[in-house]
């Protein structure tokens, strides 16, 4: 199982850098553990994933907007949200081959899974996952700063600032997509876990009392957001979280988990925090971070339920279930709405003006879509390059085109094949990758 395991992940680990997907960073120097970077494919599936999230969090609606908040904050900001005493895991080595684990994803009675050696770890010493680093010239405990481990925290201090300058009342949220980094002990399975990261968070802050209701409203409407990813729903599960998994600052939390080939795992969270968040920084920064309810003239601090994902994370999820092997061919079958490519044009020959045509469809879609020419080799291995690559149509100029001014229009997921006319392909497209 383990070996099958192992293969599913290297055959997607391996098609993602032929096609231009996701490569190891600093690869020429022998790589960086668990860093990567995204070729031309990959950065456009994340911004198209990134378009489609913000698109159903801010543009959708009327009551969410969206900040952009720094990466380096005020280190008492992470002493307010707990990071600096307890944002921690338990860490073990191996004493023999110094292998280092968590000691929550080890059975320390077994044998080391490095070296096979018994009875060899160290007890456990907690170990913080913030990255530290100085602001200035002097390096010293006065200017000790933090690459944030999440970007929830910009969005609480600026709870106020974006409710009066975009004049929100409860309820009301804000959402923000950014960098965070966690130096994680023992990242892996590819980009599923890794110590640099993008996270689309969106905080709901809500009058006290209604928290529970909006907790089972955002729960429902972040697993109908994965059908418009095109994920599979029998893939997709809410996990609810126990009493020893509860975080300190959460009175209930639901991960959203996708099954893996690795095992099901959690893909974005749903938090119902309470009041933790705002009021530990009006404890800690001074500053009066109530709410005030203008027709029950009272003040209190706003409950805040929280949807975090990662986007590394959810592109993984992506391409692990639009990967498919058919008898001729591997085919990526992403929702043409998160496709990288949207459209393959190729000449039949090169000949007979069909290059310069094709050219000219290129040049009419080009500004609107990602789109991509191809007159090398066969027809069928363009073809083939092409399911690979997740591109959802591919439009063929031959010698019909050249005596009725049509096209064909060939399917991925299906290999159907059908005629349209040469002016249509816009429309068709616009129709076709709608969100």
């Amino acid at each position: 199982m383990a070996k099958n395991i192992e293969k599913t992940m290297d055959k997607l680990v391996s098609l993602s850098k032929r096609r231009g997907f996701i490569f190891q960073s600093s690869e020429i120097y022998g790589g960086i553990n668990s860093c990567y970077d995204y070729g031309p494919l990959g950065i456009e599936m994340k911004k198209n994933i990134k378009e489609l999230w913000w698109k159903s969090m801010v543009y959708e609606r009327d009551d969410i907007e969206g900040i952009d908040a720094s990466i380096l904050m005020h280190p008492k900001v992470w002493e307010a949200s707990g990071h600096v005493e307890g944002f921690t895991d338990p860490m073990i080595d191996c004493k023999v081959c110094k292998s280092r684990f968590r000691e929550d994803q080890i059975d320390t009675s077994k044998p080391c899974p490095v070296c096979g050696n018994r009875d060899s770890f160290t007890e456990a010493r907690h170990f913080n996952l913030m990255f530290k680093t100085f602001m200035g010239p002097v390096e010293d405990s006065a200017s000790v700063v933090f690459l944030r481990p999440e970007t929830a925290q910009g969005i609480y201090v600026n709870f106020h600032n974006v409710r009066e300058a975009a004049r929100k009342k409860l309820p009301f949220g804000i959402a923000q997509i950014g960098k965070a980094f966690r130096n994680e002990i023992t990242p892996g399975n590819f980009i599923f876990r890794t110590r640099e990261f993008e996270q689309m968070e969106m905080q709901f802050f809500v009058r006290p009392g209604e928290d529970e209701k909006w907790f089972e409203y955002w729960k429902e409407q972040r697993m109908k957001w994965y059908s418009r990813l095109g994920l599979r729903s029998e893939k997709l599960r809410f996990h609810e979280h126990g009493p020893n998994e509860l975080a300190h600052y959460a009175k209930s939390a639901f991960d959203i988990e996708y099954e893996f080939p690795f095992g099901w795992q959690e893909i974005e969270g749903v938090h119902n925090r309470g009041d933790f968040d705002l009021s530990r920084h009006k404890e800690y920064s001074g500053k009066d971070l109530r709410y005030f309810d203008d027709q029950a003239k009272e003040r209190f601090i706003p409950y805040v339920v929280e949807t975090s994902i990662g986007c590394d994370r959810t592109l993984l999820t992506c391409l692990v279930d639009a990967y498919t092997e058919e008898e001729e061919r591997v085919v990526m079958k992403f929702a043409p709405s998160i496709a990288p490519i949207k459209a393959a044009v190729f000449p039949l020959v090169k000949r007979d003006g069909m290059p310069e045509l094709a050219k000219e469809v290129i040049a009419d879609l080009r500004g609107d879509y990602r789109v991509f020419y191809d007159e090398a080799g066969s027809i069928g291995k363009r073809y083939r390059r092409q399911d690979e690559a997740g591109t959802p149509f591919c439009f063929t100029i031959d010698t019909e085109t050249l005596g009725n001014n049509t096209v064909t229009v060939r399917y991925r997921d299906t290999m159907e094949q059908k005629r349209i006319d040469i002016s249509k392909i816009k429309s068709f497209l616009r129709d076709e990758l709608k969100f």
